[in-house]
């Protein structure tokens, strides 16, 4: 049986295997999702050193960084050696009203957690619209307009149509 030799598919298939390995390193699979009034982040740190996985914001982005340690079997002949070693990183640029003093973190099987608190002023809330006698407002005349506070004290607001309004 006679076989073919192609040495640039042989190059080609070589070289896509180290290509691979290294994206492998340079990447952090993630998940990423809002759960009521917080974002979940789920950031895939296989064999990473727990020591080394550091979470800092600076600003609005959030920064993820990890490392992996080469094996150091010595007096050994490798005969694949395809997981990445080395530093994991990844930045995010998050947008305002994220309370980002509030994210906690976990490290449980491989995979970094994170909790990003939506902030007070960013959640959606409902306005009271006050309707008839709560909020007064009557005209007096043709010329003149009438604001009235509903507190007594409250200071009124009056102002001619044919006078210019003044700030002050």
């Amino acid at each position: 049986m006679a076989t073919r030799f192609d040495p640039f598919q042989e190059m080609d298939r070589v070289l896509a295997q180290v290509l691979a390995s290294d994206r492998a390193a340079a990447t952090m699979p993630m998940d990423l999702y809002r759960d009521g009034d917080h974002y979940v982040l789920h950031v895939d740190l296989p064999g990473a050193d727990p020591g080394t996985i550091d979470v800092s914001v600076d600003d609005r982005t959030l920064t993820i960084r990890a490392q992996r340690s080469p094996r150091t079997e010595h007096d050994v002949q490798w005969l694949a050696k395809e997981r990445p070693v080395g530093t994991y990183a990844r930045q995010l640029t998050v947008g305002r009203g994220l309370a980002l003093d509030r994210i906690s973190a976990t490290y449980d099987d491989g995979v970094l957690t994170l909790s990003v608190p939506v902030a007070e002023e960013a959640k959606p809330r409902r306005i009271e619209i006050q309707h008839g006698a709560s909020a007064p407002s009557t005209i007096t005349s043709r010329d003149t307009q009438t604001l009235e506070q509903p507190s007594a004290d409250g200071p009124s607001l009056e102002q001619r149509a044919d006078e210019p309004a003044t700030a002050g």
